[in-house]
């Protein structure tokens, strides 16, 4: 199998051949078999499995022995795992990263958050920096929630579906304080970026929402303009008949198409009362 290239050397100066075969066996093809000893030094922690835990996360390929693998890590005394967990930091195998990020989430002491740096927020590799997302909004300080906010909006417009999703969830978790950055955000000559800013500060106003409902709605202010979307929904409210056309025209020419379409539709509705009226006399 592919993975078993990347295994690193397990350090199997761990004590008792019965712990030497244990560290072994998390890097066996069987992953159910790499599960239980994960499980097995979790349950029986001890020190000296640090170091395979550790070179472990870096290059296991399942998702639930990984995170077997963080919890045995939070089960060590933190004094000794967080300076190791703090070296992967600055690997250059991206999954090495990441598992340390999530590692360090599990731990949760606040004194790592001055760990999570501008590059591991920017971090080229997407599911990196997701969890560097995540992680940071769990760490950081009351006082620098609003800075946070100012290096996470940097990121609006990036990725995939899933991608953005991350980092509206993450934005949304810091509250009140993203407000300020997501407004100017949303002044973004990007499309991207804008439509990102507005459909998270709906989510953030009405997590209800939903992430997809949010992103069409903010489209449809950043195509149409503030005014031209307030104008459509007025043409919409009034008319409910002509919906598609009012945002057509708004599309096409802006606000005042819009209100051109609704005063139409309200004439057209006024003559035809009228005629009904002549009618019945």
């Amino acid at each position: 199998m592919p993975w078993v290239q990347e295994v690193a050397p397990i350090n199997t100066s761990i004590g008792t051949p019965q712990n030497t075969r244990v560290a072994n066996a998390l890097s066996t093809e069987d992953s159910s078999v790499r599960l239980q000893a994960a499980l097995a030094i979790g349950s029986n922690p001890d020190p000296g499995f640090l170091e395979p835990l550790v070179q472990r996360c870096a290059v296991e390929p399942d998702f639930f022995v990984r995170d077997m693998l963080s919890w045995a890590l939070t089960r060590l005394p933190p004094e000794v795992t967080r300076p190791r967990i703090r070296q992967e930091l600055d690997s250059e195998r991206a999954q090495a990263r990441g598992q340390a990020l999530h590692t360090l989430s599990k731990i949760g002491d606040k004194g790592a958050w001055a760990w999570i740096t501008r590059d591991l927020l920017r971090d080229a590799d997407d599911e990196v920096a997701r969890t560097a997302w995540r992680v940071a909004v769990v760490l950081v300080p009351e006082d620098e929630q609003e800075g946070l906010a100012e290096e996470l909006v940097t990121q609006l417009g990036r990725g995939d579906r899933e991608v953005r999703l991350s980092l509206s969830r993450a934005l949304v978790d810091l509250g009140e304080v993203t407000e300020p950055a997501l407004e100017r955000a949303a002044a973004n000559p990007d499309p991207e970026v804008a439509t990102h800013a507005r459909a998270t500060e709906l989510l953030r106003q009405n997590p209800e929402t939903g992430f997809d409902a949010a992103i069409e709605e903010a489209k449809r202010v950043v195509t149409l303009g503030p005014e031209g979307a307030a104008a459509a929904e007025a043409a919409a409210a009034a008319a409910p008949g002509v919906t598609e056309s009012a945002e057509a025209a708004v599309t096409a020419k802006g606000a005042e198409s819009a209100k051109a379409a609704a005063s139409a539709k309200a004439a057209e509705t006024a003559v035809s009362a009228k005629t009904t009226e002549i009618a019945d006399c």
